[in-house]
């Protein structure tokens, strides 16, 4: 028996990545790249919580691609529909 992995969904996410998603999807139909800094502070969470949970948003299948872009004063994602 082989073992296949799913691409998660979104009743797989915490709540904290469930807030991120539905943030991003919204704010993706205006912006290209986010700061985790500015997620947080729209979100009242850390840079260090959003960063913390984004693995699971880049990593899932969930209507949006989510790239770790770069890191210049705080990770900065590049987030596309």
């Amino acid at each position: 028996m082989s073992a296949t992995a799913t691409p998660a969904t979104a009743t797989d996410l915490s709540e904290k990545q469930q807030r991120i998603l539905a943030y991003l999807r919204e704010a993706a139909a205006t912006e290209t790249y986010f700061k985790s800094r500015a997620i947080g502070e729209e979100l009242d969470l850390s840079a260090k919580e959003v960063g913390t949970n984004m693995s699971a948003i880049c990593e899932g299948d969930f209507g949006i691609d989510v790239e770790k872009w770069g890191y210049s004063s705080g990770t900065t994602w590049m987030v596309t529909t």
